[in-house]
C-alpha cells in the first residue's frame, strides 16, 4: 500500500504526531512519501525519520505578541501558489491520501477524485465538543481548510461524540520527574518577556525552548532552540509544563501525567477552545494572561487534577490504514 501523508507544519504538534504514525506505519509495511507545508524548508528540524520527504508553501496565520494578527496573514497568504501547488501535486499513484491538516493534498486528493482520510485535532470540531469563540469564519476553515471524505477527530475526552483519543509520541522507557523542574514552551510570545516572568522564581528550574533562542544557562533558567531529543528528555524528566494551548504537548503530558498550565494564543479560537476543555475537564489549568506571581500560584498550588491513560492511538490507526482503511471497521467508542 502506497500512502501520501500531508502535514501541516506551522505548529511541532503536526509533525509529531506524523513521527508517531510513521513509525507504525512503516511497522505495518506501508510505504509512505511525506509533504509538509506551512513552514519555510528551512525552518524544519530533524527530519530524518522522514526520508526524502517534500515542501510546499501552503497556509499560515501570523502571531504577534501572543495573539493572531489577522490582517497580516491576509495580506502574507499565498492563495495563487497554494492553488499551483493543488495543481501540480500528482496524488492518482497513491492508494490512499492522509492529510494532518494540510490543505495541498487535501484539496488535490479531492480534485483527482483519489481517496483521503484526515486526521488531527482540528477535525473534532466538525463535533460537538467544549468551544469559545466559534463564528462563521473559524466554522469554515475546519470544513474547508483540509477537507476529506472521512475526517477523524482527535481529543482529550470524547465528549459523547465519534472522535478519537490523542496520539502521543512519547519514548517506552522514561526517568523518574524531577520535583522542581518546569518545562516552558511559549513559542507565540516575546522570549524576553517569558524570561522576565521566570527570573524571581528561584525555587524552580526552567527549561526554556523556543524559536530564537539560543543554547545557554541563565542560572535557574536554561533557554534552548527547539530540539526534539532534548525536549522530549525534559518532557519526560519534568513534574510542571507551561506552554501554550496547542494540543499535542498537551497531550503528551497528560499521558505522563504532568501538572500543566496553558496560556491560549489570544484570538484564536482553537487554542482558546482547547484551554475551556482542559478546565473543563479538571485536567490542567489555564489563564488568558502571564506573569510572575501567577506562575509562582501555579507553581506552589496543591491543586489535584484528573489522570488520563490514553490507548496507542497510532498503532491502531496504523493497522486500520493497512488493512484498507475501511470506514465500517472504525469504531470510535471502543478506542476509549
Amino acid at each position: 500500500m502506497r500512502v501520501l501523508y500531508g502535514v501541516q507544519a506551522t505548529g511541532n504538534g503536526h509533525i509529531s504526531r506524523a513521527r508517531a504514525m510513521g513509525k507504525y506505519l512503516q511497522q505495518q509495511g506501508v510505504q509512505v512519501d511525506y509533504l509538509f507545508s506551512g513552514r519555510p524548508a528551512d525552518q524544519l528540524f530533524d527530519m530524518e525519520q522522514f526520508g526524502r520527504y517534500q515542501t510546499r508553501t501552503g497556509l499560515s496565520f501570523v502571531t504577534e505578541q501572543g495573539q493572531v494578527n489577522y490582517l497580516k496573514t491576509a495580506l502574507q497568504s499565498h492563495p495563487f501558489q497554494l492553488w499551483q501547488d493543488v495543481r501540480q501535486l500528482d496524488c492518482r499513484r497513491y492508494d490512499l491520501v492522509l492529510t494532518d491538516f494540510e490543505p495541498v493534498t487535501a484539496l488535490a486528493a479531492r480534485r483527482q477524485q483519489v481517496r483521503a482520510v484526515a486526521l488531527g485535532h482540528q477535525y473534532a470540531f466538525l463535533h460537538q465538543i467544549p468551544m469559545t469563540h466559534d463564528n462563521w469564519i473559524s466554522r469554515s476553515v475546519f470544513r474547508h481548510y483540509a477537507p476529506a471524505e472521512q475526517q477523524i477527530g482527535l481529543h482529550w475526552h470524547h465528549f459523547d461524540q465519534p472522535i478519537l483519543p490523542p496520539i502521543v509520541d512519547l519514548d517506552a522507557h522514561t526517568p523518574s520527574p524531577e520535583a522542581d523542574l518546569v518545562l516552558v514552551y511559549l513559542p507565540f510570545e516575546a522570549p524576553e518577556q517569558v524570561l522576565n516572568w521566570l527570573r524571581p522564581l528561584t525555587g524552580f528550574r526552567f527549561r526554556l525552548y523556543g524559536p530564537g533562542l539560543v543554547k545557554t544557562e541563565l542560572g535557574h533558567i536554561s533557554t534552548s532552540p527547539p530540539c526534539l531529543a532534548d525536549f522530549k528528555q525534559d518532557l519526560h524528566r519534568c513534574t510542571f509544563v507551561l506552554c501554550n494551548a496547542g494540543f499535542e504537548l498537551v497531550s503528551e503530558a497528560l499521558q505522563l501525567k504532568k501538572r500543566i498550565l496553558v496560556k491560549p494564543l489570544r484570538r484564536q479560537m482553537e487554542q482558546e477552545s482547547n484551554a475551556l476543555a482542559l478546565t473543563q475537564l479538571a485536567l490542567g489549568s489555564a489563564l488568558p494572561q502571564l506573569d510572575s506571581q501567577q506562575i509562582g500560584r501555579w507553581l506552589h498550588s496543591d491543586v489535584l487534577y484528573q489522570q488520563v491513560q490514553y490507548p496507542n492511538v497510532a498503532k491502531r490507526l496504523a493497522s486500520w490504514i493497512a488493512q484498507g482503511a475501511d470506514a465500517s471497521s472504525l469504531d470510535p467508542k471502543s478506542w476509549w
